[in-house]
């Protein structure tokens, strides 16, 4: 259940490209753990977002530092499934369950939300 205190952030990641991936979504999460931003940040892979994890080197590569630098990564796994790759996610270290239920209660909560 999420916080409703305003200081953690949930990023719903959806995008299949990796520039904005990489650019946008994983530097800022991140960043807003290093300098504190954020008490947590949780990203959320969903849709396209997972094929690009699951098959990207680069981005696994940053998915592996974000996770060092305490984000916490959850997937989607119906979109996993069905993209054959929630194993692969898995092994990355992402936790992998069925994550519609926690985005409704995240969002109910009216804690922050940056969805790309």
């Amino acid at each position: 259940m999420p916080s409703t205190d305003n200081t953690r952030l949930l990023i719903l990641w959806t995008s299949g490209d990796p520039l904005t991936a990489r650019d946008m979504i994983l530097l800022y999460a991140v960043n807003a753990i290093k300098h504190n931003w954020w008490s947590a940040v949780t990203l959320l892979v969903w849709g396209a977002a997972d094929s690009l994890a699951a098959q990207n080197n680069d981005i696994q590569a940053e998915i592996r530092r974000a996770i060092d630098a305490g984000v916490r990564i959850i997937a989607c796994k119906k979109c996993a499934e069905d993209q054959n790759v929630a194993a692969i996610l898995e092994h990355l270290g992402i936790e992998v369950f069925y994550t519609g239920e926690f985005l409704t209660e995240w969002l109910k909560s009216g804690s922050k939300i940056l969805s790309v």
